[in-house]
């Protein structure tokens, strides 16, 4: 449960020498909110101010997000609590996504913005709620929070998807994940991102995202393939065949352009193409 302290307290500054640096920069920017809006004083009180770690604050947030008449706040309060003490990397992982979002977002302004109002932070650390309970064979409640996901958030990731950390997802809406898909570490993905299989057949389906890979907006890539480390699949492009790392695939269907592409795209966030493209189909 949160702290229940007197405002002035509540406003003080955390030292980031004594604090972990992701939550230190997140309360301390909502105490710093919190005197300039009073308006939401009350809301950044109860969803950062009144905790003592990420992890108790991010129970809260999700738990205030998804609950509904059939799935108390309260019940689902308690099943991130039981999840993040069982597996406090969970927590580390939520930090990790945070500071990818605040660096490769230019509309990201710090810490609160995410955490409070950007649906693919929250989204995924859904899915990751999601896919704990999946791993201790809860697979009723983990579709019953994808389902919440989708409500909600409008992303829909499977809970047996394996999702590296500092994982980005700009935006969010419409992205659909499905369930033998994996995504490295780095990787970066804006809204309308399809990772699908290409028929009705059953086991492992689904694409194996790289390490730092750069997924444009409205990128489908679908099929058991591989998109290797450092790619990166232009907007709007299909791909159904393995992309090597470091490469660029764009267009419907897609083709192989400059390779090797920009270093680490998924971390500068640069769509851009070069002016050739090879004779060749992937």
């Amino acid at each position: 449960m949160g702290r229940e302290e007197p405002m002035s307290q509540r406003l003080e500054i955390v030292d980031p020498a004594t604090a972990p640096p992701v939550w230190a920069a997140l309360r301390n920017e909502a105490a710093a909110a919190a005197k300039h809006e009073s308006a939401l004083a009350s809301l950044l009180a109860a969803v950062v101010l009144n905790h003592d770690n990420l992890g108790d604050a991010l129970s809260y947030q999700l738990a205030r997000k998804l609950g509904d008449q059939e799935l108390r706040g309260m019940t689902l309060r308690d099943i991130c609590e039981e999840a993040y003490e069982s597996a406090p990397e969970l927590v580390d992982i939520a930090g990790d996504d945070l500071k990818a979002v605040f660096e490769r977002d230019p509309a990201c302004k710090g810490y609160v913005q995410p955490f409070l109002f950007f649906k693919g932070f929250q989204a995924l650390q859904t899915q990751r709620l999601a896919h704990w309970l999946w791993g201790q064979g809860r697979e009723t409640m983990a579709f019953y929070l994808q389902s919440r996901m989708s409500e909600i958030f409008q992303v829909d990731i499977h809970p047996a998807t394996r999702i590296g950390r500092g994982v980005f997802v700009d935006h969010g809406t419409g992205i659909v994940i499905g369930e033998t898909a994996v995504i490295g570490d780095d990787v970066s993905m804006l809204q309308g991102v399809t990772l699908g299989g290409t028929g009705a057949e059953r086991g492992d389906r689904h694409p194996k995202i790289g390490k730092g890979v750069l997924l444009g907006a409205g990128a489908k890539v679908l099929g058991n393939i591989e998109i290797g480390d450092y790619a990166k699949v232009a907007s709007g492009s299909v791909v159904l065949k393995p992309v090597p790392a470091g490469c660029t695939a764009a267009g419907v269907p897609a083709r192989l352009v400059n390779c090797p592409t920009c270093d680490e795209p998924a971390r500068s966030m640069d769509h851009t193409l070069a002016e050739a493209v090879y004779d060749y189909v992937i």
